[in-house]
């Protein structure tokens, strides 16, 4: 007959007053971690003892008991009641919650408080959070958890969001399918739907990062960061009613706007307001928009304004300002540990000493009356506005009678007067030109403008001497040359110049959106603002202004408007000639232009750009997709996007391609060895200044000629 294994007996438990309780020597936690005392006796203060404490009888020399119970496990606990005790808030003799072992058990007191502490198991973190958001939903604030589990309230919302992830994937998480990294990655979105697509997604990615997660998840809103944002601000948004998402875990620099519309409905409405506002000026057009074409005041003829000159108590203000700054730096010049709110300080005086020094700009009403101004944003969310340029066909137009003033050609057309001879003498009555008669010769005593012909014919030798005097002098030739590209550049309206020489400026007919603020174009435009301000308003003052630069500074402005001149653009070539490009005309544009390109070093990644959705990968097929990955990262990673759909492999290919310094065949130069097409590399050594740019006294020197 088969035994029964004997039956377990359990420890009595009791309760013990307190000053009968010493702790043990046997209690194996010597290391303090965790939750110090203090914060554990208010935690048991609060919801009392929620374990008792393992102790055993203390024996006297003959063996029997003494009274008093030692505590091997439980330290902690009898620490934090001796700390409310010490505080009076616990009676000395209160009863103790204790489960009673006796003396001479066969288990050590040591193995036992060994045991307590090693087989205790944390919470899953999943519980962790569902705990937490029960709380919540029983009434508890964040702030109150926080306090009582001795954490902060950011790390409870933390764990509120991870708690409102979508219930399959919690559950996916508990299994281990799932890293805690990507369930964080997941709160980005309260989308349980959403969330879900994307985890279903994941298990034909190659990529399951918990980066590549927040990216589908936040593909379709806006960043915080947006120009349009800032412009608006996220307060007006959520205000109008839209959303925010943000991540807990990760920088997110403000967070997402999932409503895209209802941002450009805003903004839209801001800008036209602020076109409104400018256009009571007296401007007579007022163009606004996100992103205006990079050469949108191409063809505009820009007036020139005055400064508002300073009030005494803006002048008083802004010396005020520059005298609090210099004592603040002299203050902290030799301290290397400067607050933080000094930094702010200093910060807070050059802002409004900008906007004391940033002058506004007083028109001419009447030229107010012709032009308009440009209404843009910057990247900063602030507003950007460009005051003052013509179109040409606004451009007023000289009031003429039409009558003959002497010279025989019409001051509207230009063409020879009729009945007119080519001196402009007006004919005889007969119709005929008068010829040397007495009554001419009477008039012999009176000084006559030479005849037009004779001007004509004179001026035509003095030009062949003055070219082959021209040519003698390179340095005259130079800043003759500049003089022009400058007139060109920044005068369009002059014609001061006697080269027949015109600085041909690149428009592109159809520019890409973003090209404004791609940084080339950037640079380009803070390059000319540069120059602006250095340049005489007036034309007239400008070779006088030329040739007081030095070499350097000739040879840097001739540079720069030379090159708003370089085109490397293959266009589009009409189906039908139009005289104005060709097939051929464009290909010997381009083998130039990878001359020039050898010769200056050109590093189109350098300079920022990069394949992405809509600046590349929309745009082409999804062969081609995958022949760029593969050309730039290899077949293996082709093959892990080939069967995605085409939006979501051009997202794919743009993560692939950001850092792999991959340029597409057009915007490549080719080896100087001539291959694929190439032109064979310059020689840069070849392309130094000419002598006579690097001296500057030859440069100064035509002043006097």
């Amino acid at each position: 007959m088969a035994k029964h294994p004997a039956k377990i007996t359990l420890s009595p438990s009791r309760d013990i007053p307190f000053d009968h309780l010493i702790l043990s020597q046997s209690n194996v936690r010597r290391v303090k971690a965790g939750v110090s005392i203090p914060e554990l006796a208010e935690d048991i203060a609060r919801r009392t003892l929620l374990q008792s404490l393992n102790v055993r009888p203390v024996l006297d020399a003959e063996g029997q008991e003494t009274g008093i119970f030692e505590v091997p496990a439980g330290g902690r606990r009898y620490r934090a009641l001796e700390h409310l005790v010490k505080q009076k808030r616990l009676a000395r003799t209160a009863p103790i919650p204790c489960i009673v072992k006796a003396a001479d058990n066969d288990v050590s007191a040591e193995e036992d408080s060994y045991a307590e502490n090693a087989h205790r198991e944390q919470l899953h973190p999943l519980d962790q959070f569902r705990a937490m958001q029960a709380m919540v939903d029983k009434g508890s604030a964040a702030e109150d958890i926080a306090a009582h589990f001795m954490t902060t309230p950011a790390v409870v919302r933390q764990r509120l969001k991870l708690a409102s992830v979508s219930p399959k994937l919690h559950d996916i998480y508990a299994e281990d399918g799932m890293s805690l990294d990507q369930l964080m990655a997941f709160t980005v979105s309260e989308d349980h739907e959403r969330q879900e697509q994307v985890w279903e997604m994941l298990t034909h990615s190659f990529n399951k990062s918990a980066a590549y997660i927040r990216q589908r998840l936040t593909e379709n809103s806006v960043r915080v960061a947006d120009k349009r944002v800032r412009f608006v601000t996220v307060d007006a948004y959520v205000a109008a009613g839209g959303g925010v998402m943000r991540d807990l875990f990760e920088d997110d620099d403000g967070g997402w706007l999932t409503d895209p519309a209802l941002l450009d409905r805003l903004v839209d409405a801001k800008l036209a307001a602020e076109g409104n506002r400018i256009g009571t000026e007296g401007w007579k057009w007022v163009v606004t928009s996100v992103d205006l074409p990079w050469n949108a005041t191409n063809g505009h003829r820009e007036i020139v304004g005055a400064e508002l000159p300073m009030t005494e108590d803006e002048q008083a203000k802004l010396t005020a300002l520059q005298a609090e700054i210099e004592q603040i730096e002299t203050e902290w010049a030799d301290d290397p540990n400067v607050p933080q709110d000094v930094y702010a300080r200093i910060e807070g005086l050059e802002t409004e000493i900008g906007q004391l020094v940033d002058r506004p700009m007083i028109f001419d009403p009447a030229e107010m009356a012709i032009a308009g101004a440009f209404v843009t944003i910057e990247a900063d969310g602030s507003l950007c506005i460009e005051r003052g340029y013509v179109r040409a066909e606004d451009e007023p137009v000289a009031e003429v009678s039409g009558e003959d003033d002497g010279s025989g050609v019409d001051p509207v057309s230009g063409e020879p007067m009729p009945g007119a001879n080519h001196n402009g003498t007006a004919p005889s009555a007969s119709g005929s030109a008068p010829t040397g008669t007495d009554e001419e010769d009477s008039d012999d005593d009176i000084l006559k403008p030479l005849p037009d012909r004779l001007v004509a014919d004179l001026t035509a030798w003095r030009t062949l001497a003055l070219q082959d005097a021209f040519a003698q002098s390179p340095a005259t030739a130079f800043a003759t040359v500049l003089h022009a590209l400058v007139l060109d550049t920044f005068y369009s309206y002059s014609r001061e110049s006697c080269l027949q020489l015109s600085l041909n400026r690149v428009s592109f007919a159809n520019p890409p959106a973003g090209l404004r603020d791609s940084a080339p174009a950037r640079a380009i435009a803070e390059r000319m603002k540069r120059w602006e301000d250095r340049l005489p308003e007036s034309d007239k003052e400008l070779w006088d202004a030329l040739l007081a630069f030095d070499a350097d500074e000739q040879a840097s402005l001739f540079a720069h408007c030379t090159s708003l001149a370089v085109n490397a653009q293959a266009e589009i070539v009409p189906k039908y000639d139009n005289g104005r490009v060709s097939t051929h005309s464009v290909a010997r544009r381009i083998a130039h232009s990878h001359v020039l390109a050898h010769a200056v070093g050109l590093d189109v990644v350098a300079a920022g750009w990069k394949p992405t959705v809509d600046g590349y990968f929309r745009s082409v097929t999804k062969p081609r997709i995958l022949a760029d990955v593969t050309e730039a990262r290899g077949e293996q990673f082709a093959g892990m996007i080939d069967h995605l759909k085409k939006g979501d492999m051009a997202r794919e290919a743009e993560r692939l391609l950001e850092d792999a310094h991959w340029l597409p065949e057009p915007l490549r130069t080719p080896d100087a060895d001539g291959g694929n097409g190439a032109t064979p590399d310059v020689d840069r050594e070849r392309l130094e200044l000419p002598a006579f740019l690097d001296d500057d006294e030859a440069a100064y020197a035509i002043a006097a000629e």
